[in-house]
């Protein structure tokens, strides 16, 4: 297909535009557009501004599902008045999105400075600039990330501080929530860097997956489509609102709880064995 049949531009109800996914049926931050979004879901709930400023050294983000950029870009318009050596490290499957985000850049309206920037990592894979008092190199991982994720050369990747993950749904594109994915991820962590990683979803099915992959969760900040997200990380310090005995109640109720073990969509109550799991977590049993 072309980027005009595969990605297309929309107009929100609110007047913002995104992208629409033919392939996929499923637009881009469909509610409140692109920019606030990301704004609110990452760079506000992250607090990323002053976490990147404390930081000695290299920030690293991982970006998994660069699509049209928006999260990244918004993230750089944060962090440009801060000094400090940011490291983005973005994967996609295809690069169609953002060649379709440049060819809009002016409706989206979030590209301003950086569509230069984006046209050097569409061509190059890689691109490194001043973006305000800071530094930053950006990089492309193109391929299935679900095997970039389990290839050896996944070892090799700088640790993040922070994860943007922005796939498709689960029922569009389950490979990319099962529970397999999301150890891989928590292994590939460093224990003694605290990583925090929001994602739009709120469902029993997604929390009960990051938690038996090893993360702390809790309940992540509105962002004007949802009343509430979903935020994981290594470390309890980073959840501001856990997850509880509560939650817990309702996931053991719930039918549609169980992990995707597969790349399979599916709803299932929880197995028992996947509810004693649940049950001897740290989160619930204050370890």
């Amino acid at each position: 297909m072309s980027i005009e049949t595969d990605y297309h531009l929309v107009q929100l109800a609110n007047g913002a535009y995104s992208l629409h996914s033919t392939t996929h049926r499923e637009t881009f931050h469909p509610v409140i557009g692109p920019a606030a979004e990301a704004q609110a879901l990452y760079v506000e709930q992250l607090e990323l501004p002053r976490r990147f400023a404390e930081n000695q050294g290299d920030f690293v983000l991982w970006d998994v599902g660069l699509g049209a950029a928006a999260n990244v870009l918004t993230v750089l318009k944060a962090l440009r008045n801060h000094r400090g050596r940011l490291r983005i490290v973005s994967f996609d499957h295809s690069l169609q999105p953002l060649e379709a985000g440049i060819q809009h850049a002016e409706k989206l309206g979030y590209f301003d400075e950086y569509e230069i920037t984006a046209k050097t990592l569409l061509n190059h894979g890689q691109v490194e600039f001043t973006n305000g008092l800071s530094t930053v190199l950006w990089q492309l991982h193109l391929g299935d990330f679900p095997t970039l994720l389990h290839s050896n050369d996944a070892l090799t990747w700088p640790k993040p501080h922070a994860i943007l993950f922005d796939a498709f749904s689960p029922a569009k594109n389950a490979a990319m929530w099962t529970l397999p994915l999301f150890q891989r991820l928590y292994q590939l962590l460093d224990p003694d860097r605290a990583c925090a990683m929001p994602t739009y979803s709120r469902s029993t099915l997604l929390r009960v997956t990051l938690l038996l992959a090893g993360f702390r969760v809790g309940t992540g900040h509105a962002t004007g489509e949802k009343e509430e997200t979903t935020i994981a990380a290594n470390q309890p310090t980073l959840i501001q609102s856990p997850l509880g005995q509560v939650w817990l109640k309702r996931a053991s109720n719930s039918t549609s709880a169980e992990p995707l073990h597969q790349a399979q969509y599916c709803q299932l109550p929880l197995s028992d064995s996947s509810r004693q799991k649940l049950l001897c977590h740290p989160q619930f049993t204050g370890g």
